[in-house]
């Protein structure tokens, strides 16, 4: 079962091609529901701009708005062990800081909007990253199970779910993605290209056949796509979502 479904994700060409099979496959585990992050543009005290988060999740949006576009995921406080932390951990941490006394308001604000959610029991895996900018976390809960009894899902599992969400992981970072929909057209992704390879403006005008300020036109373009300043932002940003120098499927 779990080469099947490495090969599934080994294959997969697209986000949107890969992401329905896994919330499908940790539902199988008793995790019936998931949420992933991943930043490459994490900064000192932050997960950077939120417009450059990539979030999957089979949440409902009553859930998931406030917790990620309301800002809730910044003081969660299995969030803040993942940021700090590469690895499984189970949700019982939270439970025994709790007893300690240990949480901050903002962590215990959380904790009541995930129980008014039935989101009280799971476990998070917190991904190791090469870049000190990035980082991958996903967090799964189960509804009607207690923390005991995903503590014994995890003893007799986890090792399989831990490989299934890093090849996961490592699929998913490879493949385009445009956080808030900032696809960047044929044309603009060319552009980016050949700037990354070193070209002047009169050069790939020349290449693609366009006037200067037709390719002026395009790159300008892409950094409002990009929400970035400079078009050499522009070609890193767009590096970094795997958005320019990929092979179609």
């Amino acid at each position: 079962m779990i080469c099947d479904d490495l090969e599934a994700i080994i294959a997969a060409h697209s986000i949107e091609e890969l992401w329905p099979t896994i919330p499908a496959r940790m539902a199988e585990y008793g995790f019936d529901r998931v949420i992933y992050g991943f930043t490459r543009f994490r900064r000192a005290n932050s997960f950077g701009d939120p417009r450059d988060l990539l979030i999957l999740s089979n949440h409902c949006s009553d859930y998931i708005d406030p917790f990620v576009k309301g800002g809730l995921y910044f003081d969660a406080p299995m969030v803040r062990w993942s940021a700090g932390n590469v690895g499984a951990c189970s949700w019982s941490w939270v439970r025994k800081r709790a007893e300690a006394g240990e949480l901050t308001e903002g962590e215990k604000k959380v904790l009541a909007f995930n129980a008014k959610h039935g989101v009280t029991a799971g476990y998070s895996i917190s991904f190791m990253e090469l870049s000190s900018r990035a980082k991958g976390a996903v967090g799964m809960s189960a509804r009607d199970l207690t923390q005991d009894e995903v503590d014994e899902i995890w003893a007799r599992h986890g090792r399989e779910i831990t490989i299934l969400w890093n090849v996961a992981h490592l699929k998913l970072i490879s493949l385009p993605y445009n956080p808030g929909g900032r696809t960047l057209t044929p044309r603009q992704r060319e552009a980016l290209e050949w700037v990354g390879e070193g070209k002047t403006t009169a050069d790939i005008a020349t290449i693609m056949g366009l006037t200067p300020a037709t390719v002026e036109k395009h790159l300008r373009l892409a950094r409002e796509a990009l929400d970035v300043e400079t078009t050499a932002q522009a070609v890193l940003k767009a590096a970094a979502q795997n958005q320019i120098f990929r092979v179609e499927a």
